[in-house]
């Protein structure tokens, strides 16, 4: 086997590119247990997400989940499959198409060049492998890959920068990289928040707001928080500064972790079990949102629609609603634009960014 891969054929003259690549967790190809079994094979052997001895965790993922999960995990996507395919990869495929047109228009204003943007999935297709050979076959020597996870964990974006630096290591000749780590605190990103929870409330609610709002994170091993992951801490600021930005009481709304997977101690409070506890409690109305997932998926669109729902009401509580995900939102792909932007700083996008042209953008509607 040769040690690098082949590189694209170059043409001398040819215009150096920047790109920005998004990352996702990723999605099987199809409902099916076939696939989500390839799907599951792939996530669940990554050492990022199970730390668990690998020759142990051999014989449980391909002797019991890898025969038991897949049927099961492929009947709850058929509940929220799209004739377009799955809900994450759709959004996150128009997220890049939307992005590309955002920072077209901001080069454009700044007299500067165009910034190619594709998408890929840690887990899944299209790879990262394969998304970064094409911008560089297009001839990009700048790449920012852009994780889509505000809060930064080890089994995220650390993984996704395991996949970039095992391409990295087989590229004869290999581009410049940035990568961003997290966003979690992000202004923009919190008032998109912010603004997607209000235009619920006003659209479906007439303005008013529910007893409680629970902000549901996506759930990690307790050890993870032990060992010094900076999840946690991520997620609970989130929390906090959309609370503010809401002007909510700490009576109002809970952070609370979704999606335990085995017997081992996960991320405290379990959202299913708050859901429960205000459903006992004969709470009128609970709302729900997903601050860490920026796109709809099987996390949010059927464990949380759908499950949260049955939880709650069937603990005795009255009103639930799931507030969807930021998903091609225009607030939030102008902070998806300014994130990046930030990072792509001393690159030729244009000569600088700088804010005053984001104050320009924002005046003549390109923000």
């Amino acid at each position: 086997m040769p040690r690098f891969n082949p590189e694209p054929a170059f043409t001398h003259g040819s215009a150096e590119k920047t790109a920005v690549l998004l990352v996702n967790l990723g999605t099987p190809d199809a409902a099916t247990p076939a696939a989500v079994r390839r799907y599951l094979a792939q996530f669940l052997a990554d050492p990022r997400v199970v730390e668990i001895p690998k020759p142990i965790w051999w014989l449980i993922l391909h002797g019991i989940i890898l025969r038991v999960r897949p049927a099961k995990s492929a009947a709850k996507y058929g509940t929220v499959w799209t004739d377009e395919g799955s809900p994450l990869k759709v959004h996150t495929e128009r997220q890049a198409k939307l992005l590309r047109g955002w920072l077209a228009k901001t080069a454009a204003e700044q007299g500067g060049r165009d910034v190619e943007v594709a998408y890929a999935m840690r887990y899944g297709n299209p790879s990262i492998a394969s998304q970064l050979d094409s911008l560089k076959a297009k001839g990009a020597s700048r790449i920012l890959v852009l994780p889509l996870y505000p809060q930064s964990a080890a089994s995220t974006t650390a993984s996704t920068y395991d996949a970039v630096g095992a391409w990295f290591v087989k590229c004869r000749n290999p581009p410049e990289l940035r990568f961003v780590k997290h966003f979690h605190d992000d202004a923009a990103y919190i008032n998109a928040l912010k603004q997607s929870v209000l235009d619920d409330w006003a659209r479906n609610h007439h303005g008013n707001r529910p007893d409680v709002l629970v902000m549901s994170f996506h759930g990690l091993p307790r050890y993870t928080l032990d060992k010094g992951d900076p999840y946690h801490c991520e997620c609970h600021k989130t929390g906090r500064l959309l609370a503010e930005a809401l002007g909510l009481e700490k009576s109002q709304y809970r952070v609370t972790f979704q999606s335990r997977f085995g017997r081992a101690e996960w991320l405290k409070p379990y959202t299913s079990a708050v859901l429960e506890a205000l459903g006992k409690a004969t709470t009128e109305r609970v709302d729900v949102v997903c601050p860490g997932f920026p796109a709809d998926c099987l996390e949010t669109l059927e464990e949380m629609a759908m499950e949260g729902r049955e939880t709650f009401e069937h603990a005795g509580g009255a009103a639930y609603h799931y507030i969807p995900c930021l998903n091609e939102r225009d607030d939030w792909i102008s902070a998806l634009g300014s994130l990046a932007l930030r990072h792509l700083q001393g690159w030729p996008l244009a000569a600088v960014i700088d804010p005053h042209t984001l104050a320009r953008a924002k005046t003549q509607g390109l923000e």
